[in-house]
């Protein structure tokens, strides 16, 4: 085609007289803009994929099931981020967690939006070129948008709802709803749901946090996936999230309870969910997603 179009230019410029540097100038910007349009036209496959994962529970039968191996070369030694690396049929995985609180000294798992955006932003500088992220995890669900326990969630989109900032512009800034890359042939594929994120730093949910919530349609809360898709569209990198619901969040049982209770299970629909994930995406370009 640029061949094309490069000979019926030539034949047109040479016909009208045109200057020669004007004839090359105007062919440069030819082929430059139809090489640009031939990227933006042209995604590539998906074969470098980040799966990113907060609590090592969540991740560990995934990692035990596709035996990935340690990989000490993606983070600093000073952060407590951890990452494992391997091959899953033509697809180049690595998962990251976020590691345990060396900050605090209490050892348990680095839980909330700021590890989440710094492991992700970490791991996207180390690995070029990734093609997608996936972020990995439990959520609570709400009933009245139809989450059960163990119920499979692929987001649409992911919004903040505990960054209350009533300043014109920064209003919108602070709940930050990013768009999800296209997910619903995989939606369809596995038999997940699909719906919005809500992310907040708290496991509870207060009455401020309720209304907005409910302002951002969500049908799943964590505490992760808006800073991960924020830390995602700074590089331009496609992603979405695999929530698994650990407990009702608009339900009778106090949270906490719900959670520890579904945890265990929680993971094992997760690692059941990954594997299948990854198989589709493998090789497919985004807009079959």
């Amino acid at each position: 085609f640029l061949n094309v179009v490069v000979a019926h230019f030539v034949m047109f410029s040479t016909s009208f007289s045109f200057p020669a540097i004007t004839r090359i100038l105007c062919l440069c910007s030819i082929c430059f803009n139809l090489a640009q349009g031939s990227t933006t036209a042209m995604p590539g496959k998906i074969h470098k994929v980040v799966v990113a994962i907060a609590m090592e529970a969540e991740a560990a039968p995934f990692i035990e099931h596709l035996s990935l191996q340690s990989d000490e070369t993606v983070f600093p030694e000073k952060v407590p981020f951890k990452a494992f690396s391997g091959k899953y049929e033509s697809c180049d995985i690595t998962v990251v967690t976020n590691g345990k609180d060396t900050v605090y000294e209490t050892g348990v798992d680095n839980v909330g939006t700021v590890p989440a955006a710094a492991a992700v932003l970490l791991a996207l500088q180390k690995l070029d070129n990734t093609d997608l992220v996936i972020n990995a995890g439990t959520c609570g669900g709400f009933k009245r948008k139809g989450a059960e326990i163990g119920d499979v969630f692929l987001t649409e989109a992911s919004a903040n709802h505990d960054r209350r900032i009533p300043i014109p512009g920064f209003t919108e800034y602070g709940i930050g709803t990013i768009a999800s890359t296209s997910i619903l042939n995989l939606a369809e594929s596995i038999g997940a749901k699909t719906g919005i994120c809500t992310t907040g730093n708290s496991l509870d949910m207060t009455v401020d946090d309720a209304v907005h919530i409910e302002s951002n349609n969500a049908s799943v809360k964590d505490m992760e996936s808006a800073a991960i898709a924020w830390t995602c569209a700074l590089y331009k990198t496609p992603h979405f999230g695999l929530k698994v619901v650990t407990d009702i969040v608009d339900g009778d049982k106090p949270t906490q309870d719900e959670f520890m209770e579904n945890l265990h299970s929680a993971s094992v629909s997760l690692q059941q969910a990954l594997p299948k994930i990854i198989n589709y995406v493998c090789g497919k370009g985004h807009d079959e997603l």
